[in-house]
């Protein structure tokens, strides 16, 4: 199984990754509740400064990380994407369309549930796309507990469907979350995305100018009034595939995606999670569980997913457009379903772009962290009984 392995799907590395995640996750819920809650909030906020002659930004920690170390997380998402389309499960154009169209229905119905509960407040309804994504890590993290034990294809699924997620969400923050928009920055941003299609043309394959080339256009993008991080997309499509360095072959795409694998999944995943689950509950109302804004996550995530996702795969099937992957029933659809509804980092990441207000993003995260924890443990029960069902019939 070539394509599990280059995706990413080893069972040590994405149990370590997603145990990461959860210890930051956990570290910052305690620190936010204890003494240290002044330590932990003031960290936050520390003024950092790049002084370039006379070319400054200056911007709290916080968004650093989420504005500048997340694009390396939006880079890694852009190169696994292009490699899966030109040569792994995304190239056959049979194997494309169940994971396309699940992961449609999976973004169409919570964006619906959301809406049930907020489209008649316009602040909230700016969350409508916090339930629409998948985290990948924390996803196959889960999955990977019942390696050997579910077919091996069903890993390949949960991937191809959770990078649709991803390019879904992307799209979303590009073209409904900006924020003033600067038609000089945007000017250079064209020019910069112009410079890496040049890059690519030539079949550059040295990886630092397209790296060089993407410093440029973050920078572009920031003052743009586009969200910065999708500079690690467009970078992702202008790095070849394939090429050749000192007369022999290579692959600058592969190169820079394992370089970048471990520093994304072991360092800024959990260090953003850290960063942004901070979750204060002595000023939290235990009434905003039952608030439009808590439903309308809690059960985008949880029910929105797995009607989505099950109710568009079974109509795929049944109008002949797509067919089951090899060994996968209708139980290991259901799992992957109810795992598609852990949202976690990229649903925390559209929070803070949907959001300013304190108390609303207080209400969002816990909401997010309470449909991923229900969605994950019902995962987790039907991909247990789908094994024995499995061995059953292989038995």
């Amino acid at each position: 199984m070539k394509v599990a392995h280059d995706v990413g799907l080893d069972t040590a590395p994405n149990r370590r990754a997603g145990l990461l995640t959860l210890i930051a996750l956990i570290t910052a819920f305690a620190l936010a509740n204890s003494p240290l809650y002044d330590i932990y909030w003031f960290v936050h906020q520390i003024p950092v400064s790049v002084q370039v002659g006379n070319f400054g930004i200056d911007k709290p920690l916080i968004d650093w990380i989420n504005k500048g170390l997340m694009v390396f997380f939006f880079l890694l998402v852009g190169l696994e994407l292009k490699r899966e389309i030109l040569e792994g499960q995304l190239a056959d154009r049979r194997q494309l369309a169940l994971p396309a169209l699940a992961a449609l229905g999976g973004m169409a119905v919570p964006v619906a549930v959301y809406l049930l509960f907020n489209g008649a407040d316009p602040t909230t309804a700016r969350g409508w796309a916090i339930p629409i994504a998948t985290d990948i890590v924390l996803a196959l993290a889960v999955l990977s507990l019942f390696r050997g034990r579910v077919p091996e294809s069903l890993f390949i699924f949960l991937t191809a469907l959770a990078i649709f997620d991803d390019v879904g969400a992307i799209l979303v923050i590009a073209f409904f979350y900006p924020e003033t928009l600067s038609a000089t920055a945007l000017m250079a941003a064209a020019l910069g995305v112009i410079v890496l299609i040049g890059l690519n043309r030539f079949n550059v394959v040295a990886t630092a100018p397209y790296l060089l080339v993407g410093v440029f256009l973050w920078l572009a993008l920031l003052e743009s009034g586009v969200h910065a991080t999708l500079a690690g997309v467009v970078v992702a499509f202008a790095v070849p595939l394939n090429g050749k360095r000192k007369n022999r072959s290579c692959s600058p795409l592969r190169e820079m995606e394992r370089g970048l694998r471990p520093w994304v999944a072991l360092g800024i995943v959990p260090l953003f999670a850290f960063f942004n689950a901070g979750i204060t509950l002595p000023g939290f109302d235990l009434g905003l569980l039952l608030s439009p804004l808590t439903l309308g996550i809690v059960l985008g995530l949880f029910l929105g997913k797995q009607l989505g996702i099950v109710g568009m795969t079974w109509l795929a099937v049944r109008l002949g457009l797509a067919q089951l992957p090899d060994g996968v029933r209708w139980i290991h659809v259901y799992g992957i379903a109810l795992l598609a509804g852990i949202g976690f980092t990229m649903s925390l990441f559209i929070t803070s772009l949907a959001f300013s207000d304190a108390d609303l993003l207080a209400t969002a995260r816990v909401a997010i962290i309470i449909g991923s924890l229900i969605s994950a443990t019902a995962g987790l029960f039907v991909l247990h009984r789908s094994c024995d069902k499995y061995y059953e019939r292989e038995g």
